[in-house]
């Protein structure tokens, strides 16, 4: 009949008007800022840093300026310098630290480049969105201090990747601890053996 596919089209759209108002699988539209949507794990926006210890974020950093992460950055907005000293990480190993680190937000593409040659785990990619500021050439200028945020942080945002980070990571602790035992035992068992004697001389054929 003539007109039946438009009646079937005022239909779902009649459907659809109805159900919005109490049906929450039709709810479209979040009432921002009052309400905000759960964002997916695997959402992503501008990196940070991971330190260890939320008390302590700036002698807990992960990183140890190697410097890869600024070297791949395709728009090059990465900006490191090394210590000129070495000071304890958060496993107690004397490391070179950035002692500066700054992401310009506003040339940063969130590619991920810098997570994925990070040989470290110390730079991820977080999920705040709400940057906007007056000043682009200071305000989306962030430091190493604005840039660090616990481990904790990580789990909240990426549970599955930070557990399987940290897994990885514990693994390789113990195979370092493991390893400098076995170094020290053998160091220990050499100074505790007795010296060599030297070879006895062979007996002289009689003449």
């Amino acid at each position: 009949m003539l007109g039946t596919g438009l009646l079937k089209g005022l239909g779902v759209t009649a459907k659809n008007l109805v159900g919005s108002f109490y049906d929450p699988k039709r709810f479209v539209t979040t009432q921002y800022p009052e309400e905000r949507t759960k964002l997916p794990e695997a959402y992503r926006n501008f990196p940070f840093l991971v330190s260890e210890s939320p008390e302590d974020p700036m002698g807990t950093l992960r990183c140890v300026a190697c410097q890869i992460c600024e070297k791949e950055c395709p728009p090059q907005c990465i900006y490191i310098e090394k210590s000129r000293d070495k000071k304890p990480d958060a496993n107690g190993k004397m490391q070179i630290y950035p002692a500066v680190f700054d992401i310009d937000t506003a040339v940063c593409m969130s590619c991920q480049i810098c997570v994925e040659v990070c040989p470290f785990d110390a730079i991820k990619m977080d999920q705040v969105f709400e940057i906007a500021a007056t000043d682009r050439f200071t305000g989306l200028l962030l430091d190493r201090q604005a840039l660090a945020k616990p481990n904790s942080y990580f789990h909240q945002i990426h549970p599955t990747e930070a557990e399987e980070v940290d897994g990885r990571l514990a693994a390789a602790r113990r195979a370092a601890e493991e390893k400098a035992r076995a170094a020290a035992a053998a160091k220990a068992a050499a100074k505790a053996a007795p010296p060599a004697q030297p070879p006895a001389e062979a007996p002289k054929p009689a003449p």
